[in-house]
């Protein structure tokens, strides 16, 4: 079952397919940084609501396997039309193409999911979600070290550079997505396949959005929100922009540049399934989830204002980024009951897309107007904000008893406490069931007589009602 995790590397390989191509594309396009930062913020916008309604549109209206194909046919359209854009020389139809690219992103992650979770339990979930992550990055790596590449012999074929070679590129790069619409044809057949042979049901994402659970969120749950977009969007958009960051404060070749703004990527492909098993034998996650952003907030300091050898900054870069996502996104299920976790993670999503699509245009707006250094003070703040919602959410977990910071070996036993009495309650009410049935008259020949003739649709008279049973026969003998 190793589609799933290539359907989802090559839609992440065409996700940063501008990052890789960032001078190029403002070259060849005659665009600014802003509008350059528009291709990321227009992927973003629909998922602000498609998080909402992704898993929705798979449990009820396509099924798991027509909705994984539905949306890689969106990530293929969207990306020739983004490739399109560049061949016309018409920037609103890049525009235009990422966003159609983006409704089949988002979503067909959510399909990825189910997939996995359909496919397989228990222990072995931890390890498949994080090879799927790993896959992810992987694509995005492979993106940032090849597209340039792609790109110089696009132009050495044409004999020169300009919106035509852009779009040659692009559309190369498009043959990817064309992979992963294979892949889901092929998981089809075989999830088919499975379900006439093992008899099994075709997979469900379990969620149940209803926003009014909105109202019962908790303030740990809420804090959690605010270190998930204040994070991030010192991640993301800056690695976005990081190409020519490091071509123009450090002097490195195009090839050099493309090789340390992946490198966050290449650090989190082995490393997320590694520190996901440490997370789970340690637990304590806010106290790694506080270890993470203190360490993303050295390394945007490391940035901003030092010439050290920017490798040491990026290198923590991708571990803190590895080990904030193996501790933050499980504390969600720690925080809300289980009926609300689809509401959660779905807003999480949603408001983790808003705030990217928000920060991905500032972050455009302040490079052509401040410079990088504004750039990276910003990101610093950004690291800040999240660093204090991180002190908040421990002291609010601390005063309310929270299970946020609980070591492994506690949380287990514990939860071996919870399921012992639940238990015990459960054969308790089946003794009283048990107790309750032996109070009750068992039936004898002359009710089940009555029972058979009210079947047939005899009329019995009003003293021969088959509920008095016994007492009604006893009367009739006297």
């Amino acid at each position: 079952m190793g589609h799933p995790f290539w359907t989802k590397q090559r839609s992440y390989f065409c996700y940063d397919n501008p990052a890789a191509l960032q001078t190029q594309v403002q070259r060849d396009m005659k665009v600014n940084t802003a509008q350059f930062m528009s291709l990321y913020a227009w992927y973003s916008w629909p998922n602000v609501v498609l998080c909402f309604f992704g898993g929705f549109l798979i449990d009820r209206v396509f099924g798991i396997r027509l909705g994984t194909i539905i949306f890689s046919v969106f990530v293929c359209v969207g990306q020739v039309i983004f490739a399109l854009g560049a061949l016309l020389n018409a920037f609103w139809l890049m525009d235009a193409g990422r966003f159609i690219f983006g409704i089949g992103g988002e979503s067909l992650a959510v399909a990825q999911n189910t997939y996995a979770v359909s496919w397989f339990k228990g222990k072995e979930l931890n390890l498949v979600f994080g090879l799927q992550l790993s896959m992810a990055r992987i694509g995005s790596t492979v993106n940032m070290n090849i597209m340039g590449w792609i790109y110089s012999r696009v132009q050495d074929l044409l004999g020169y550079a300009g919106p035509s070679t852009l779009g040659l590129t692009l559309m190369i790069g498009g043959v990817t997505c064309l992979f992963s619409l294979g892949c889901a044809l092929i998981l089809a057949y075989l999830d088919r396949r499975a379900e006439k042979l093992l008899h099994k049901e075709q997979g469900k994402t379990g969620e149940v959005i209803k926003l009014t659970d909105v109202k019962d969120f908790s303030l740990s749950l809420w804090l959690i929100f605010v270190i998930c977009v204040c994070y991030y969007a010192a991640v993301f958009p800056f690695i976005g922009l990081g190409k020519v960051f490091f071509i123009e404060k450090f002097r490195f070749s195009s090839q050099e540049a493309s090789a340390i703004n992946s490198i966050v990527y290449i650090i989190s492909a082995p490393m997320s399934p590694v520190f996901g098993l440490l997370v789970d034998k340690v637990g304590k996650n806010i106290i790694w989830v506080l270890c993470a952003v203190v360490t993303t907030l050295a390394s945007h300091i490391m940035l901003a204002f030092t010439f050290w050898n920017p490798w040491i900054a990026m290198c923590l870069l991708g571990v803190a980024y590895s080990l904030l996502a193996c501790a933050l996104w499980p504390m969600v299920a720690f925080v809300v009951p289980e009926h609300q976790l689809g509401t959660a993670y779905g807003f999480m999503q949603s408001i983790q897309n808003l705030g990217l699509a928000i920060i991905a245009i500032a972050a455009g707006m302040i490079l052509d107007t401040r410079g990088y250094l504004f750039l990276e003070v910003f990101f610093c703040a950004c690291v800040c904000l999240s660093l204090i919602a991180v002190v908040m959410l421990y002291f609010v977990n601390h005063f309310t008893g929270g299970d946020l910071n609980w070591s492994a070996k506690k949380r287990e036993k514990l939860q071996k406490v919870a399921a012992t009495e639940a238990e015990e309650q459960e054969r308790l009410r089946r003794q009283n069931e048990d107790d309750l049935a032996k109070l009750q008259p068992k039936p004898d020949g002359f009710s089940l007589r009555n029972k058979y003739l009210s079947k047939l649709g005899a009329q019995l008279p009003d003293n021969y009602s088959s509920c008095l049973s016994t007492m009604v026969h006893r009367s009739v003998l006297k």
